[in-house]
């Protein structure tokens, strides 16, 4: 059978994955009276609570007698490792863009890296039943980008198609025809796409996506460059210098049909194939035919910008809500999950029980805490930390992001004021239309951890970050963090109302009446820029004297609602965040206030030091 393999890149919330539930409706993957639920491909739990791709996901349709065999990519850069591997498999691309917002960063990114390994992009302007779509300003943008990546002349005439996925059209003008449906687009695919590159010689595949299933093991998902694999074959994996992993044979050969996956007699090559039954094969190894010597060249992997590290829980409320609790099977579950995420470096800590994680940006971080707390894991974890480095003539450098910021016009002064106090470089401000204003700066990583939320209260509500890794550049100095001290609770036990009404004046609180607290337990944040410990258990102390006017009901002020996102970019270095399935705490890390300040003298004598 014919054969074509697309990738869709694009930002987040621009459209991907609806385009795919469209394609696959479309092209009959579904029984007329089949129950599919809305965006089929976010299949986890998070992908659809947050409404954002995590996992690079392989699907495939038939169209005219064509296999397309669509890989649907995460769109937010903080898990771009799972999109720089997906382009190996696939020798098109669908760049698909919002008609109001026009190319963001992580477009940008992805198509730096597609223009790169020479695929030929078909540009799809998206969202055009937008009130405030501008598609032909946007096509201007997105040519404007490719010239800026330096696309060859084959690239830059590229096809464009306009529509609206959520409508279920695309067509050669913004204005349709809207009554052929995703048939111009699955027709574009076939003439312009060209078919799969393929190879002489005995079988070779480069694993490209890793996954664990409870029944047949590890599965590897990858492209054949050539040969063919059927069931029971005897195989070999090679890592990336050519060294043998392990010898074994294929149990299972897997191919995408639509949503499900079907067991094949046998797959050749082109083909996107999963393949089960080799217990040590991972992401960048090549799984060949015995004879084979040299592996398949792997594309190199961004590095990681900044680390966290994972502790074991030993507050003294450890053990009362998860199951998972233990150093040695938080341990486990990292380095399981490093195998499979490229982009994440587990290492050992130097600390005890604690493991050092490296990724790409709190988000990839943060959902990896959020899957694991789910998963009936306790642990508590340190405040990210940038990765620095050395340059060639010993100068310290750290990571530069490239930030762009949207938002409504009167609200630019304060944000860039702001950016600047945080070491951040303007280096681009232009309108984007509605009474709108896009600012581009090039920020230190460390001065936007926690930044998210300060600009949405500068913007009230209005202002949308997105930011990508640029490169390294020379430290830029000391970058002020939070500015408030926190309330630290003296004592353990429950919470008592009247206690927190009577502190309220300290600052807000970060908890209610009736929550477990322990000593050395964050529980609220201090108007002033020191750390004061309070007694949040100090009941009403009740006397035989009635007073003539009766106690007024105590009337709380609503406590910080603390996410894991927030909680993380909140905790200076000597907190943690404990995190167990049912409560996200912040604490001290040392719970002994004797503790706290010996460590507070031993840091103030290394800095002078």
């Amino acid at each position: 059978m014919n054969l074509r393999n697309i990738a869709i890149i694009a930002h987040v919330d621009h459209g991907k994955t609806t385009l795919v539930d469209r394609l696959l409706q479309q092209s009959g993957a579904f029984r007329d009276n089949q129950r599919v639920a809305e965006r089929a491909l976010d299949s986890n739990d998070l992908e659809r609570e947050r409404g954002i791709t995590i996992l690079a996901k392989v699907t495939s349709i038939v169209w005219d007698g064509t296999r397309i065999n669509i890989v649907d990519t995460p769109g937010h850069a903080d898990f771009g490792g799972e999109v720089e591997r997906i382009l190996n498999m696939v020798d098109g691309a669908l760049v698909l863009v919002d008609a109001a917002e026009g190319p963001l960063p992580q477009t940008k990114f992805v198509v730096s890296k597609a223009l790169k390994m020479g695929l030929k992009p078909i540009v799809v302007i998206n969202k055009v039943d937008r009130t405030d779509a501008r598609p032909q300003e946007v096509v201007d943008d997105v040519f404007d980008l490719f010239a800026a990546l330096e696309a060859s002349d084959e690239q830059l005439d590229f096809p464009i198609l306009y529509g609206s996925a959520k409508e279920g059209w695309m067509g050669p003008s913004p204005e349709g025809p809207k009554d052929e449906g995703m048939k111009p687009l699955f027709d574009l695919v076939l003439r312009h796409v060209a078919p799969p590159r393929i190879e002489d010689g005995p079988f070779r595949l480069l694993g490209t996506i890793l996954e664990a299933n409870p029944y047949l093991g590890r599965i590897v998902t990858g492209r054949i460059t050539s040969g063919s694999i059927a069931p029971n074959q005897p195989v070999k994996v090679l890592d990336h210098a050519g060294k043998l992993v392990e010898q074994g044979r294929v149990s299972k050969v897997l191919a995408f049909r639509g949503l499900d996956r079907v067991g094949l007699d046998q797959a050749t090559a082109g083909d996107i194939v999963s393949l089960a039954g080799l217990p040590n094969a991972t992401v960048a190894h090549t799984i060949c035919a015995p004879e084979v010597v040299t592996p398949l060249p792997a594309q190199p992997i961004d590095p990681p910008t900044l680390s966290m590290t994972f502790r074991v829980n030993d507050s003294p409320l450890a053990g009362t809500e998860g199951t998972k609790v233990t150093g040695r099977m938080i341990r486990d579950r990292l380095l399981r999950e490093a195998e499979g995420n490229v982009a994440l470096r587990v290492t050992e800590s130097e600390e005890r029980d604690s493991m050092e994680v490296a990724g790409r940006g709190e988000l990839q971080l943060g959902i990896l805490i959020e899957t694991m707390r789910r998963e009936g894991f306790e642990l508590s974890v340190s405040r990210p930390r940038v990765l620095l480095r050395r340059g060639p003539d010993g100068t310290l450098l750290e990571p530069i992001e490239e930030v762009v910021i949207d938002l409504d016009e009167e609200h630019s002064g304060i944000v860039v004021q702001k950016l600047a106090e945080r070491k951040a470089e303007l280096v681009e401000m232009k309108p984007s239309g509605g009474g709108r204003q896009r600012l581009v700066f090039y920020a230190p990583t460390r001065g936007l951890l926690g930044y998210q939320g300060e600009l949405l209260t500068d913007t009230r509500g209005t202002g949308i970050m997105n930011r990508l890794f640029h490169g390294y550049a020379p430290h830029k100095g000391p970058i002020q963090g939070r500015r408030n001290g926190v309330l630290i609770s003296t004592d353990q036990g429950e919470a008592v109302a009247y206690a927190l009404w009577n502190l309220e004046d300290r600052g807000p609180m970060m908890i209610e009446p009736g929550w477990k607290v322990y000593r050395g337990m964050i529980v609220g944040e201090h108007t002033r820029d020191n750390d004061l410990e309070v007694n949040v258990l100090k009941g009403k102390k009740l006397t035989n004297v009635r007073a003539t006017s009766k106690d007024e009901a105590v009337r709380l002020t609503p406590p910080l609602r603390m996410t894991l996102e927030r909680a993380l970019a909140y905790i200076q270095d000597d907190e943690l965040v404990e995190v167990t399935p049912k409560s996200i705490r912040l604490r001290k890390k040392h719970l002994d206030p004797n503790e706290r300040k010996k460590a507070e003298r031993q840091r103030l004598a290394e800095d002078v030091a």
